[in-house]
């Protein structure tokens, strides 16, 4: 899938987003609470290999009201010393009656172990975190 928001992959940022997008397994989203204050939280993720990231969310959690408020959000990346950056802004949109992980192949691709061995199945995952939001990208800038 061809991307309007990723940077060209024949470019050095453009490579790095993709693979990067591709690979890790957890990324910060950020939410506006309701005073007006960032709410970083740590999220798995899957990018579509375009314009989209999906996360699943538990049906409580805080970051649900702040989408609903302020469907604004970013996905920050940082390799843990505080090189290759990658922010990526969009908005977020609740997906009422989504996929659950259950029924995501790619998801379960991606994190199947981890899953089976923190929670000891997908169905178990899927019953904790059952609210998938998906993150339409709209920017993406970094080093």
């Amino acid at each position: 899938m061809a991307s309007e928001v990723i940077p060209d992959p024949a470019t050095d940022f453009g490579e790095r987003v993709r693979r990067r997008l591709t690979r890790e397994t957890t990324i910060w989203l950020t939410t506006v609470g309701r005073d007006g204050t960032p709410q970083p939280n740590p999220v798995g993720f899957l990018w579509d290999g375009a314009d989209s990231v999906l996360v699943y969310s538990q049906a409580g959690a805080r970051r649900l009201a702040n989408i609903r408020r302020r469907p604004l959000v970013s996905l920050n990346l940082d390799s843990g010393g505080g090189t290759d950056i990658v922010v990526l802004t969009g908005t977020a949109e609740i997906l009422d009656g989504g996929p659950p992980v259950t029924g995501n192949p790619a998801w379960l691709e991606k994190y199947g172990e981890a899953i089976d061995a923190r929670f000891g199945s997908a169905t178990a995952f899927a019953e904790r975190f059952s609210v998938p939001v998906r993150i339409r990208l709209t920017r993406v800038r970094g080093s």
